[in-house]
């Protein structure tokens, strides 16, 4: 997929690209910070259907919304031949006992056998986090293992 980068004097950057109904799908950049998405018409670009201002924590949490699944997908066609083995995206919500504290914090690989190998955050890939790894609310982990083994993590990541 070609991805246009449109500087905009004064204004920002705009990334966009081409939808396969026409329309085309994008990115404003501002310079101050503040960040849009923008659905335009595929004959003129600078027409747009609509507009959604985010703030920089809405357009990470799309981002990881975005993002996460693909890299879930690449694992689990990667994992296909191995029986008993799956990947799954958890989430570390607002309140979570694991919010600002650290991987090795939760054992999970030593309590459930599950793998943690990558966390996204704001729209960024964070392969294969050390023990002192951070987590931070919103967090998704990309982790592998088998059923049960997930299940649990995903309990440990909610109630601790």
């Amino acid at each position: 997929m070609n991805v246009e980068v449109t500087p905009l004097p004064g204004i920002g950057v705009r990334k966009e690209f081409e939808a396969g109904d026409g329309r085309r799908v994008g990115v404003i950049s501002h310079r101050d910070g503040k960040i849009e998405l923008i659905v335009s018409k595929s004959e003129d670009p600078d027409a747009c259907l609509a507009s959604l201002p985010m703030s920089a924590d809405e357009a990470g949490a799309l981002a990881n919304l975005l993002g996460a699944p693909q890299l879930v997908a690449q694992l689990t066609e990667e994992h296909r031949e191995l029986p008993g083995i799956n990947t799954r995206q958890l989430t570390v919500k607002s309140g979570s006992p694991y919010d600002g504290r650290t991987l090795g914090d939760t054992q999970i690989r030593t309590r459930t056998g599950v793998s943690v190998v990558a966390v996204m955050r704001a729209g960024q890939v964070l392969p294969s986090p050390a023990p002192d790894f951070t987590f931070t609310a919103g967090d998704m982990v990309v982790a592998v293992g088998t059923s049960e083994g997930l299940e649990s993590a995903l309990k440990i990541l909610l109630h601790g």
